[in-house]
């Protein structure tokens, strides 16, 4: 965590700005609200951005990977659904990666362990929600609320878990040196996947966990929504596209169409539409009859769907986006003003001075352990809605991602987290989308290209992107 120095008004060096802009800046909605959405969206927008001219220049490079491949129309044509998912995996792994990086800003010591809060977190999720189910009332559950319920519960128990691990294992060893603690969180991973793979043992008999989201009540749930780009549609909600309101149908202009009999009096071309109906030839029809040819703004209508790219958003991964930017503006909020986030803050500074000034030293690293592993198991349970399917060896793989993360980012830097868990969640679903097209490699090769990457930042950047050079007297 950065250390900020706080002049109170009145006093030497305070001076009060004049305008618009600097009042809006002293409000608790822009400290709050508007300047964390506004990283975010920055922190996507950059990822995006050079992940595409990578791959564009790759395509440069290369740009028949194999035989009537065409690698840039290739990435042109799946550029959306790389960055959505991309989108999607990074909030995962910056929600984790908080949890590292708190603990770390605190005691200065790894949580290997995280990574199994995180697995209980989507085990509590999968519990929550499969004896909704098997009451028969999921169907009556308002979706929000269900959610709320499942991410809720796996926040509370992840948290309290953490809470006990603090407790028990690493608190008698504060004073020992830094390998110890280290070695102990790796033991304390251990205790909890045999714990959780004995429990499911004993009371489901199964170590494979599948969400119940084929339940006929939950098709919101598993129906994607169509993103369509560049083509034409009708319905639903467009950003960017052009409204007409005429076309031409075998060289005569027409105030309208039907589709499968309904009248259609505006549809769109170009831009992105969410959740509309693409527009078939086929099914179109001009005073009773199907046109041989239809010209939308002067194109053909079939070769407009052709250059159409029509990207399927799964529902969860708008779930996964929507709770982490929440649950990332309620930690801000939390850290940066509240009484107890800066005794957190102070903690993270100096323990001893901490304590001398009054501050709980205990009762502040406890909140600190129930925060990250809130922030865990909320990853989890998401995490577990998105895959369907976890098992108690689930956490490591997305454990060790996001302590990647969090070291890209800035290990101890909340900010640093989320944008080391954007940028990792990009590259990765880039890399996803990219290297099918080359025979020698393959998707198997992600995690290979991801961690170089990281390690050529830090062999640049060693403190990572956001991190803090910092000069250690001998």
């Amino acid at each position: 965590m950065t250390s900020q120095t706080l002049t109170p008004p009145g006093a030497a060096g305070y001076t009060v700005s004049k305008g618009l802009l600097p009042a809006l800046r002293a409000t608790w909605v822009y400290r709050f609200v508007l300047f964390p959405i506004g990283q975010i969206l920055v922190f996507i927008a950059a990822a995006a951005v050079v992940m595409t001219i990578l791959s564009y220049i790759l395509a440069f490079f290369v740009p028949e990977p194999r035989a009537n491949i065409v690698l840039a129309d290739q990435i042109a044509k799946q550029l959306p659904g790389m960055i959505i998912s991309g989108i999607s995996i990074g909030f995962v792994y910056s929600m984790v990666a908080l949890g590292y990086t708190l603990v770390y800003g605190v005691l200065k010591f790894i949580n290997f362990a995280h990574s199994e809060i995180f697995m209980i977190g989507s085990v509590a999720g999968f519990e929550v929600m499969t004896r909704i189910s098997a009451s028969g009332a999921i169907g009556a559950w308002n979706p929000v609320i269900l959610i709320l319920v499942i991410v809720v519960t796996a926040m509370l128990i992840s948290g309290l878990v953490a809470v006990v691990v603090e407790r028990v294992a690493y608190r008698p060893l504060r004073g020992a040196p830094r390998l110890v603690p280290l070695i102990t969180a790796i033991g304390v991973s251990f205790v909890l996947i045999d714990s959780t793979r004995g429990l499911m043992a004993i009371t489901r008999n199964d170590f494979n966990l599948t969400y119940p989201t084929n339940d006929p009540a939950l098709t919101w749930l598993t129906t994607p929504i169509n993103v369509v780009i560049n083509g034409a549609s009708v319905g639903g909600f467009n950003i960017g596209g052009t409204a007409y309101t005429t076309i031409i149908a075998d060289s005569a202009e027409v105030s309208g169409f039907e589709i499968s009999g309904t009248p259609i009096s505006e549809y769109y071309y170009g831009g992105v539409t969410i959740g509309g109906r693409d527009l078939r030839a086929n099914q179109i029809e001009v005073n009773g009859a199907r046109p041989d040819e239809i010209l939308i703004a002067g194109q053909n209508l079939r070769d407009i769907q052709r250059a159409a790219n029509v990207v399927n958003v799964r529902v969860t991964s708008m779930i996964i986006v929507i709770s982490a930017v929440l649950m990332l503006l309620a930690l801000n909020y939390f850290v940066n003003g509240t009484k107890m986030g800066r005794g957190i803050r102070a903690v993270s500074q100096d323990q001893s001075t901490a304590g001398l000034m009054g501050v709980n030293v205990n009762r502040m690293i406890s909140l600190t352990f129930f925060i990250g592993g809130a922030f865990g198991g909320a990853a989890g349970a998401l995490f577990g809605l998105n895959v369907g399917t976890v098992t108690p060896y689930v956490g490591f793989i997305p454990g060790l991602k996001a302590f990647t993360a969090a070291v890209l980012g800035g290990i101890g830097n909340v900010t640093g987290a989320l944008l080391g868990g954007l940028t990792l969640g990009m590259v990765e679903s880039f890399l996803n989308g990219i290297l099918v097209y080359f025979p020698a490699f393959g998707q198997r090769y992600t995690d290979v290209f991801a961690f170089s990457v990281l390690i050529l930042i830090l062999i640049f950047r060693p403190s990572g992107i956001l991190g803090e050079r910092v000069d250690e007297k001998v």
